[in-house]
């Protein structure tokens, strides 16, 4: 008893393991995997109380409130609709027994405890997390470009006379096109998967 109460003072009793994908279905997470629109793990973080699944598609968090709680609440995160920002990768000092791997997701920030042993592999979490946010900012970035040109195209047709068009002919055509546009851009600057990333970096 005394020895579970000193690791929860000491913190020493949330300090992750990176999984192996060997044993990837032993764990909590796999069970909520999107595997029917092939969405696949590519690392794994799991602590006593918590365990962090990133995916091609986003992080699947199985988050536990302590230790001796069974309870969990599973929290769902899509690259497409959550910024990663902020990635830092913090090593051990001389006595410290964990590294630890610090983002921000959407509105939420992450601080995860990983054993040192694990430093390599998370070195590949870092880099695979860094590249990531830099295509978000970089596709972020086109999207506003490309709004600013629609609305400065828009803002020139309203200099047309009627009698050079037909204003509701026009409109028409130019409301499709506007959609189509649009649909277009974000599906090819919005990305939602990210499995080539993971590929690249994540050396299993």
């Amino acid at each position: 008893m005394f020895g579970k109460v000193a690791a929860e003072v000491l913190g020493l009793s949330d300090v992750g393991a990176v999984i192996k994908p060997a044993d990837y279905d032993k764990v909590d997470a796999d069970d909520y995997i999107m595997h029917e629109d092939n969405e696949k793990i590519y690392f794994l973080i799991k602590s006593k109380v918590d365990e962090y699944c990133f995916t091609n598609l986003g992080l699947v968090h199985v988050d536990g409130t302590n230790a001796v709680s069974k309870k969990r609440m599973l929290r769902r995160f899509n690259y497409a609709k959550n910024r990663i920002s902020n990635v830092y990768l913090e090593t051990a000092g001389t006595v410290d027994i964990d590294v630890e791997i610090k983002f921000t997701l959407g509105a939420e920030t992450y601080s995860i405890d990983v054993h040192k042993k694990y430093l390599e592999e998370l070195k590949d979490l870092y880099k695979t997390l860094l590249k990531i946010s830099e295509i978000q900012q970089e596709n972020e970035m086109v999207l506003g470009f490309a709004q600013q040109s629609l609305d400065l195209s828009a803002s020139s047709i309203k200099n047309i006379t009627k009698s050079q068009i037909d204003l509701s002919s026009e409109f028409e055509k130019l409301n499709q096109y506007t959609f189509n546009w649009l649909k277009q851009t974000s599906d090819q600057y919005r990305v939602k998967d990210f499995g080539s990333v993971f590929e690249k970096y994540i050396n299993n």
